[in-house]
């Protein structure tokens, strides 16, 4: 069997060794160009199709992508421009509402004015007029005492009623000179 090894490894030598013999690489050949046949006529056009409709995919949503990040950034502008119109108009309406609550203020400070001139007017009214009153009934009063004063001292009735008028009034006008100098004094 040894023989036969050796007969068949001294045959085979050469460049047979390194390549297969014609005729297999005639029908790898046309195998191969079979496989790229199919593959190239319905394979490809699939692979292409798929991979162009990927790239179309990924186009539209790098567009996508751009158009949100535009939509935000004008989004984000907007919301700023609101925010600022927002405080412009809080101050706006503080500031409107300061100046009514300080003409509220105004306006009731006014009336509390009037109201307290009015009723200091008033009270002042009746203070002359109780004191008028007082005057008129104390006239009277000191007129009487005065008169029974003079008839007793007299021991006559006063009947001439101007008469005694008169010297009410002439003793009325005397005390009020002695308090007027009191008042002065003081």
């Amino acid at each position: 069997m040894h023989q036969i090894v050796a007969a068949a490894d001294q045959e085979v030598g050469g460049l047979a060794v390194i390549l297969p013999p014609l005729y297999e690489i005639f029908w790898s050949a046309v195998v191969l160009l079979i496989v790229l046949l199919l593959v190239g006529r319905y394979a490809l056009p699939r692979i292409y199709k798929t991979m162009d409709e990927r790239a179309a995919a990924i186009e539209e949503g790098l567009g996508a992508a751009e158009q949100a990040k535009a939509d935000q950034a004008a989004a984000a502008r907007e919301r700023e421009e609101i925010i600022r119109q927002a405080h412009a108009e809080a101050h706006t309406i503080r500031e409107r509402a300061n100046d009514e609550a300080k003409a509220i203020v105004a306006a009731a400070r006014n009336e509390a004015t009037g109201e307290a001139n009015r009723i200091l007017e008033g009270a002042q009214r009746q203070v002359l007029a109780e004191k008028q009153a007082a005057q008129i009934s104390l006239r009277s009063e000191v007129g009487l005492l005065a008169s029974e004063l003079a008839e007793k001292i007299i021991g006559e009735q006063l009947k001439d009623t101007a008469l005694t008028s008169r010297v009410v009034d002439r003793f009325l006008d005397e005390l009020e000179a002695d308090n007027a100098l009191v008042e002065e004094k003081r």
